[in-house]
C-alpha cells in the first residue's frame, strides 16, 4: 500500500530538506504549510514534494494535508524529524499485525546530553506501555481509519494526543523498533527540565478536562499567543476551507 507522508510546516526552510524523505511510487510526500514567510514551500517544491496551503494549526494543517493524499496509509511527520530509511518495512508490518489500529516509531532526540537518555527511556516506556505516542513520534495509521474517525480535531494543542486517545478505543497502537530522530531545540530553547515538567503538567491537564486552548495558553505566554494565532491566519490567506492551493514539486 502506498504511504502518504505528511508534514505540518510554519516557517521551516532551515531545517525541512534534510527532514524530508525521499518520494518514489509507493511513497509520496506531502508539506502541508500554514503560510510560512520563509521560503518553506518553496524549498519542499524544489526537493519533488507535494504542498498544500492551509490555515495555520498543526490539526488543520495535517487535515489539509490528508484532504489530498492519495496512500492508503498516512503517516504524520514534524518538520524537524527524520524516519529511519527503513521506515516503509516497519509501517507495513505493524499494520499487518492482528488487533493493529496505528503504530509509531520509538524517539530518539538528536543531543550528546545525557539527561536526554532519560527522557527517551520514559517516552518510549509510555509508547510501549500506555500505547501513547506522541506527534514527534511519527504516528501513522490507514487512510480508511483515519476518514472514520474524522481525522485530527480543530485543537490549538494536544491534537496529537486526542487522536491517539479516539484510536485506542478501536485497536492496538504498535511501536516499531526503530527510532525516528527528532531535534532538541525545544528542549534547548525552554530548558531540558523545565520543558519536560511542562510536557507533563500539560498532559495532566489535558487528560483532567483543562480545554486545550487555556493550555495552549499556558504554553505559550497567555492572551498574545491568541494574537500571535490572528496574525498567522491573516498571514496566510483571506478565505476559508482547509486547503486553499496545492502546488507539486517536479
Amino acid at each position: 500500500m502506498k504511504i502518504s507522508v505528511i508534514i505540518p510546516t510554519l516557517n521551516e526552510a532551515t531545517t525541512l530538506a534534510s527532514c524530508l524523505p525521499a518520494a518514489s511510487n509507493d511513497i509520496e510526500v506531502i508539506v502541508a504549510d500554514g503560510g510560512s514567510q520563509d521560503g518553506t514551500a518553496e524549498v519542499a517544491v524544489a526537493k519533488g514534494c507535494k504542498v498544500c496551503v492551509s490555515a495555520p494549526g498543526r490539526g488543520r494543517q495535517m487535515n489539509a494535508g490528508a484532504g489530498v493524499a492519495s496512500g492508503e496509509i498516512f503517516l504524520f511527520l514534524h518538520a524537524d524529524t527524520r524516519l529511519p530509511e527503513d521506515f516503509a518495512v516497519h509501517v507495513h508490518r505493524i499494520l499487518a499485525g492482528p488487533g493493529m489500529i496505528a503504530g509509531a516509531f520509538l524517539l530518539r532526540v538528536e543531543s550528546p546530553l545525557r539527561q536526554i537518555r532519560i527522557i527517551e527511556r520514559v517516552a518510549n516506556w509510555r509508547s510501549d506501555r500506555l500505547q501513547l505516542p506522541f506527534g514527534d513520534q511519527a504516528i501513522f495509521l490507514r487512510a480508511e481509519q483515519f476518514r472514520t474517525i474524522g481525522g485530527f480535531l480543530d485543537l490549538p494543542i494536544m491534537e496529537d494526543v486526542e487522536l491517539v486517545r479516539r484510536l485506542q478505543k478501536r485497536g492496538r497502537i504498535g511501536i516499531a523498533p526503530v527510532p525516528v530522530v527528532t531535534s532538541a531545540r525545544r528542549w534547548v530553547e525552554k530548558g531540558l527540565w523545565k520543558t519536560t515538567l511542562l510536557n507533563q503538567v500539560f498532559l495532566a491537564a489535558y487528560f483532567l478536562g483543562v480545554r486545550p486552548s487555556r493550555i495552549h495558553d499556558w504554553y505559550y505566554g497567555g492572551n498574545g499567543s491568541r494574537a500571535r494565532r490572528e496574525e498567522q491566519t491573516h498571514k496566510a490567506g483571506h478565505v476559508g476551507g482547509s486547503a486553499w492551493g496545492v502546488r507539486h514539486g517536479k
